[in-house]
């Protein structure tokens, strides 16, 4: 079953959740504040996801406006993997892991074109 790593009060993730019960879609749901990524689920996943490690950040959240863009910018992908495991509301969301697929943020098209490839 698909894991789907959210923040109850995220709005995009409530979307993402609708968007999935209307589909009939089962997913197994992890609090992303009370349970981040591990650096090793991290590893697999950012590889998986096509996307670099800075696009796994929550830009408009308080986490990262906390750090500051030019220490982001500064920091390695090591650092960024080490800040994101330690810190959910960091991390972009929801993220759906299915299989070997990992998708960031919902975008309703690109979550339709994965159920359907399934």
């Amino acid at each position: 079953m698909p894991l789907l790593l959210s923040y109850a009060g995220c709005s995009t993730c409530k979307k993402a959740l609708s968007w999935l019960k209307a589909r009939q879609l089962a997913v197994t749901v992890r609090p992303i504040v009370d349970e981040p990524p591990t650096r090793a689920e991290l590893a697999r996943w950012v590889p998986q996801s096509g996307l670099p490690v800075k696009k796994w950040l929550n830009t408009s959240g308080l986490s990262y406006r906390a750090l500051g863009k030019a220490k982001v910018d500064a920091a390695t992908d090591a650092t960024l993997v080490q800040w994101l495991s330690g810190d959910g509301k960091l991390v972009k969301r929801p993220v759906l892991v299915d299989g070997a697929t990992v998708l960031v943020g919902f975008k309703e098209e690109a979550w339709a074109a994965h159920f359907a490839r399934r």
